[in-house]
């Protein structure tokens, strides 16, 4: 088996593991949220989506590596890096946009939790 085909091989994997990522947790978030429907948990709709929401950043994640496997492995023309390079640009946006959808906040910004409480004046005796 030649190196290209190896190459081609590995990154078909890969974007087969990407797309199972996000089929799998698109159906294990709907079995999660009708078991939570049924017994009536409050927020079903919000650990849904972020259940979601993660599994297909994750999904996401995997294909660009396999783009990027292909692209950059194989001997790449001009055309491939500005193909690849716009997918890539394409699926980071979508990934901050999820980002900011399940988090609230863009993936540079600290989380709420990360923020200094500011300090708390002194007791005047």
């Amino acid at each position: 088996m030649a190196f290209q085909e190896v190459i081609e091989l590995v990154g078909k994997i890969i974007d087969a593991g990407g797309a199972a990522a996000m089929l799998v947790g698109a159906l294990a978030a709907t079995i999660m949220a009708i078991r939570d429907a049924v017994r009536r948990r409050p927020g079903i709709y919000t650990r849904f989506r972020q259940f979601l929401g993660r599994a297909i950043l994750l999904g996401l994640k995997l294909l660009v590596a396999a783009d990027i496997i292909r692209t950059v492995a194989i001997t790449p023309t001009l055309m491939d890096v500005a193909v690849l390079g716009g997918i890539v640009l394409i699926r980071t946006f979508l990934s901050w946009s999820l980002e900011l959808e399940m988090s609230g906040h863009w993936p540079w910004q600290k989380k709420p939790s990360e923020s200094v409480a500011p300090a708390e004046p002194a007791a005047s005796t």
